[in-house]
């Protein structure tokens, strides 16, 4: 999976600016959280003028079951509360990290594993970072 070729194949929207009180970001941080997912941060990017989207959420899963249903149950309740089903999806096949982008916010629920070795805190370390774990 090349993530980002899929994130550079798209522009974000810049009529549509997204905040932390956005629907659609609400919606995503409460059903992984629903689905027990764990270490969840989202970085704010939206004064990275390079960046993609406007925030990234990122969370773990414990295991591959873990990981789909997280992934399925955001699809799902992000369709039902806002109305907006995924721009993209990547991942499910190979269940070590799936992204969800919804194009100003991209969602990656990943395993330990892969969240260790791929680092994106790191890679978007100008970005301000929230905790969102109960």
């Amino acid at each position: 999976m090349n993530n980002l070729t899929l994130l550079a194949n798209r522009k974000k929207s810049t009529i549509t600016r997204l905040t932390k009180n956005s629907k659609i970001f609400k919606a995503i941080i409460n059903a992984i959280q629903e689905k027990k997912g764990e270490n969840i941060i989202s970085l704010d990017l939206r004064k990275i003028p390079e960046a993609v989207a406007d925030f990234f959420i990122i969370c773990e899963a414990t295991n591959n079951t873990q990981l789909k249903a997280i992934a399925d149950f955001i699809e799902v309740d992000v369709k039902e509360k806002c109305g907006e089903p995924p721009y993209k999806h990547e991942g499910k096949q190979a269940q070590q990290w799936i992204l969800i982008d919804y194009v100003n916010v991209v969602v990656h629920i990943m395993l330990p594993e892969p969240r260790k070795f791929y680092q994106l805190e790191e890679m978007w370390s100008d970005a301000s970072v929230t905790e969102h774990n109960d």
